[in-house]
């Protein structure tokens, strides 16, 4: 019989443990002596914070400690910046990053304030209601057309301003091409916040073998080496003394990936300080506010076509909502603005964003990670402009491609990995003509 390698399916190795409940969650890490965390949260998207008073959870039996940003000294600190701005002429960028916990303000709802560390989950999340804030709530930012007001609130004072980007990118002369247009589509696209909603949510167990000089970290994180190497820069370890185990994760879908989440910063760090191993397991209420979400945008986009339906150039100005804090820079927005090209021949183009920094939950890249969105404007573009010029949908594609004989092609935009997409092959009408057949 002759080994089949090319096209054969391949088995599944990871069916049986998860099917029989064998598979190892973070969750399921039961270490003895194990101390347990919950968070005290913002209520407000934005405040001031004047005081915080841990006495009375201190006196609650069970408690362990209760810590607040004053006592962490000098690990409090902004979290890394995990992709730098690309090489862009004339780019903005003002570089804000989260921290463990608030200090004096919070800027979203759900920022971590207060970790409370006990002998169980229950007293933990019990002695929340221990702890007193003295909240002074300030107007908050949501709307990223107000944002950018001159008299707006700031979410980040230090910088004057609400901005966290703003990025040009053009090829060719979309202004020139206008002007011999039989047909401009003009359209805003609106693109609203969400959060994913894994089987498991996000957890973190570490432990501290202090003889040995060791740290080993059970994290739901589809990026084990990156936060090995950051932890050990964080707590003045070597690599070699940090370990970090990924098991099932139950699902990651972005807010996985890599982040350096508060969380995953604070618990290793409890747990070297108490000197036992600490837990914690994020429930489904902090999962929609404390994990990370994907990316709003409002798209102001204007595209020209000549009268056979060949797109003679794109115009589109966005702004990207980048939430509290951008620890991912500019790859969501820069994926949307390089994918507005998509699949299609198109040499003049002005696109043009501004990501804003508002008060809601931190947006990092997620599914797709801003690429649907340029996806999105192009193809909606194209069906309207197939219905204004009497033209099928599937020919006006057809139209529009990039053909075989034009590969290796440069669409000349600079995309995430900060060089411009080239795109090595493709043959697009044949996978168009075999997805109608199958319609």
């Amino acid at each position: 019989m002759t080994t089949r390698y090319f096209g054969e399916r391949i088995k599944r190795n990871e069916d049986p443990r998860l099917l029989t409940g064998q598979a190892l969650y973070v969750d399921d890490v039961d270490l003895p002596n194990m101390l347990h965390v919950a968070f005290v949260r913002s209520p407000y998207a934005h405040a001031k914070i004047n005081h915080i008073d841990v006495s009375q959870a201190l006196k609650r039996e069970g408690v362990i400690a209760a810590y607040t940003a004053n006592d962490l000294g000098d690990y409090w600190q902004p979290g890394p910046l995990l992709v730098s701005p690309p090489p862009v002429k004339d780019i903005t960028f003002n570089q804000k990053t989260q921290v463990p916990l608030a200090k004096d303000k919070v800027k979203f709802a759900g920022e971590p304030i207060v970790m409370i560390v006990a002998e169980s989950r229950y007293i933990a999340e019990d002695a929340i209601a221990d702890i007193q804030i003295d909240y002074e709530p300030l107007a908050s930012v949501v709307d990223l057309e107000l944002a950018l007001n001159p008299n707006s609130i700031l979410i980040h004072e230090e910088l004057g301003t609400n901005i966290a980007a703003h990025v040009i990118q053009t090829k060719g002369d979309y202004e020139s091409i206008k002007k011999d247009a039989a047909l401009i589509i003009k359209r805003r696209f609106l693109y609203d916040h969400g959060c994913a909603a894994a089987m498991e949510n996000r957890g973190i167990v570490a432990e501290w073998d202090k003889r040995a000089g060791r740290l080993t970290v059970w994290d739901t994180t589809q990026a084990p080496v990156v936060i090995r190497n950051g932890l050990a820069g964080m707590l003045g370890l070597s690599e070699r003394q940090v370990r970090v185990i990924a098991p099932f994760i139950g699902g990651g879908f972005g807010p996985k990936i890599m982040m350096f989440y508060q969380e995953e910063v604070l618990i290793p760090w409890a747990a070297m300080k108490l000197n036992r191993p600490v837990k914690w397991i994020e429930d489904r209420a902090e999962n929609f506010v404390a994990t990370t979400h994907e990316r709003g945008q409002i798209h102001d986009a204007e595209i020209a076509f000549d009268k056979e339906g060949h797109i003679l150039g794109v115009h589109d100005v966005f702004l990207h909502d980048t939430g509290a804090y951008a620890p991912y820079g500019l790859t969501v927005p820069l994926n949307s603005q390089a994918n507005i090209l998509g699949l299609y021949d198109i040499k003049n183009y002005y696109s043009e964003f501004t990501a804003v920094f508002t008060n809601k939950t931190i947006v990092t890249p997620y599914r797709g990670a801003g690429r649907q969105h340029g996806v999105f404007v192009i193809e909606r573009a194209l069906d309207l402009a197939a219905k204004k010029l009497n033209i099928d949908k599937a020919e006006i594609r057809r139209r529009n491609f990039i053909q075989p004989k034009q590969f290796p092609y440069n669409n000349e935009i600079i995309y995430q990995d900060f060089a411009p997409i080239v795109y090595d092959s493709g043959n697009y009408e044949p996978l168009l003509d075999e997805a109608l057949k199958k319609n």
